[in-house]
């Protein structure tokens, strides 16, 4: 089984751990991924709100760029739709690009769906492509979630056939988030009020699915930078109802709640007088650790929360992970804007 992969900007940083394990995972699995060439930020949740035109054509010209590298006609000037429409016969199926970040997954297929219901705005961001050689068609990449072809196209038996350490005894919180399941704008995959899908393939790997009311409740996304107070309650929501139901850890499969739920646990804590101690993991770390794969490789123990005393129950053990490498600080009066830098750069 062969895909384009979009991993994202934040699988190459915060959530670099799910990238590590998707990869991992996916190559036990017998599937191959391909990054799409030279993809740039999907925009995030917040650019459409600034800039509509800008944030599609942002979004749009991976698109494009995911057309032209696995579509069956795909040709440098970017003309190609991925179809076969030679000598008449049927249509090629479009080429299928894999998103494990949910909110990358939310803003490639809306702004594909999007170009289709609204040929003004197609023509806009074409244009705009158009200053970098590129060209889209709406419809001429499939855009799917990771979760999405691990259930149905992988299956849960192939799944099933790679356990060797299974988690039994370990208590799971599927937390699925608000964007992953709704609003399906290239087809729903599951129940978008109370999906199913990783409860199902915690199962296989042996865990026990806790009730998790609140599993595609918002995490907040960026709230955090908008309203402290709003954000930090949103998170304590969906860390009291995991702890009610005493869970040992949340499996996520989006890089923002990750983030929040994870990263923010003290800050709620401390706000509102709690004692959350909940480990915040990817689902793809947990399949791995069900194949039988060491924790370094999965990028376990990289997270706030310390998942040791959970993951002792399943026999995984985790080395404490090294002191991450410090910047530099700014000279004193330097207003200049801080530039992105290559890990290699960070560790000299």
């Amino acid at each position: 089984m062969r895909y384009g992969y979009y991993p994202g900007c934040s699988l190459e940083r915060n959530a670099a751990a799910y990238h590590v394990s998707t990869l991992a995972v996916a190559q036990r699995l017998g599937v191959e991924f391909t990054e799409v060439d030279d993809w740039n930020c999907c925009g995030a949740t917040e650019f459409i709100a600034v800039n509509r035109l800008r944030a599609y054509a942002l979004t749009g010209r991976n698109l494009a760029l995911a057309a032209n590298q696995f579509g069956s006609n795909g040709t440098s000037n970017g003309k190609s739709n991925g179809t076969n429409k030679s000598n008449g016969t049927a249509p090629a199926a479009p080429p299928q690009l894999v998103a494990p970040c949910s909110a990358c997954y939310l803003n490639l297929s809306k702004v594909d769906r999007y170009l289709g219901d609204t040929p003004e705005l197609a023509e806009k961001v074409n244009i705009a492509l158009e200053a970098g050689g590129l060209h889209y068609n709406p419809g001429s990449v499939r855009v799917r979630h990771l979760l999405d072809v691990l259930v149905n196209d992988v299956g849960y038996d192939a799944v099933a056939a790679q356990v060797q350490k299974p988690l039994a005894g370990l208590r799971v919180a599927p937390y699925y988030g608000c964007l992953v399941v709704r609003p399906g704008f290239q087809g729903q995959f599951d129940d978008p009020e109370y999906p199913t899908t990783m409860d199902k393939l915690l199962r296989v790997l042996g865990a026990k699915v806790v009730d998790f009311p609140l599993k595609t409740h918002c995490c907040g996304g960026h709230m955090t930078q908008i309203s402290r107070e709003v954000a930090l309650e949103l998170i304590r929501r969906l860390l009291k109802n995991a702890a009610d139901y005493e869970a040992d850890v949340m499996v996520t499969l989006c890089p923002m709640c990750q983030f929040n739920l994870d990263g923010f646990q003290e800050s709620v804590n401390k706000h509102f007088k709690t004692d959350y101690r909940m480990p915040i993991l990817f689902i793809t770390q947990l399949m791995g650790m069900a194949f039988g794969m060491s924790a370094e490789t999965l990028g376990i123990g990289k997270e706030f929360v310390d998942a040791r005393p959970a993951l002792a129950k399943v026999g995984m053990q985790v080395e404490d992970a090294p002191p991450a490498p410090r910047r530099a600080r700014p000279a004193k009066g330097d207003k200049s804007l801080p530039m992105p830098r290559m890990p290699e750069e960070e560790q000299q």
